[in-house]
């Protein structure tokens, strides 16, 4: 399968890209963001995008305005807010019949459940974090999940067990805080990028695909 590119407008008459990947047995489609650090066509991205629809989940890869443009600096929230809101949008054009997912990796997560928190993203059934970042490496606090309060659909966290951003006794009372909204599923020994060491006994495709075939079978039981 090849991605095909889109064109994503917002408001003010700024656009952004896209990459659609639809297998032809799709059951559902994911709204995908990147992290802070990579755009939507890094190879990590693209492994996870291809990884799903190789699971029957189709995906749209966008960038961020500030991606696009070639800054390193992340936009401000709002901004990244209205992003998502035109990635959902753009996604129902492209396949008004498949139920919706959003959520992305790390910080584009993070924005999508934001965005979620301060009104209901248009037919999305559910949010999928690869690697919530709740806290900077280093400064453990739980204040970037206080919003989830507000997200009324199911959550999947995706997590790796060493992940320097989710220290796991700060998620693990947010998760069952959240209540039946949220499933947390652990990679053992992963670290943000879910990246194991040697000495796990296992390599990163391996840990890699059985963290896409929880969150595929996820979204196709919520779908």
């Amino acid at each position: 399968m090849t991605a095909k590119e889109s064109t994503l407008s917002l408001d003010g008459g700024a656009s952004v890209s896209g990459l659609w990947l639809a297998p032809r047995d799709a059951k559902a489609a994911y709204v995908f963001a990147h992290g802070a650090g990579a755009g939507m066509a890094h190879k990590s991205m693209a492994a996870i995008a291809e990884g799903l629809a190789e699971r029957g989940i189709a995906t749209l890869r966008y960038n961020f305005l500030y991606m696009e443009r070639g800054s390193k600096r992340p936009d401000a929230p709002a901004l990244a807010h209205s992003v998502v809101r035109a990635a959902v949008a753009h996604t129902i054009e492209l396949t008004p019949e498949l139920p919706l997912f959003a959520g992305g990796k790390s910080f584009g997560g993070r924005m999508t459940s934001q965005a979620q928190a301060l009104a209901p993203l248009p037919n999305v059934r559910g949010l999928v974090f690869f690697a919530f970042p709740l806290h900077p490496a280093g400064k453990p606090g739980d204040e970037r999940a206080k919003h989830l309060d507000d997200v009324a659909i199911p959550m999947l966290f995706l997590q790796g067990t060493n992940d320097a951003l989710a220290e796991l006794d700060l998620l693990q009372p947010i998760v069952q805080r959240l209540g039946r909204r949220a499933t947390l599923s652990l990679a053992e020994h992963a670290d943000h990028s879910f990246h194991v060491p040697a000495k796990s006994g296992r390599r990163d495709p391996q840990v890699l695909a059985g963290i896409l075939d929880t969150a595929a079978a996820w979204m196709i039981s919520n779908a």
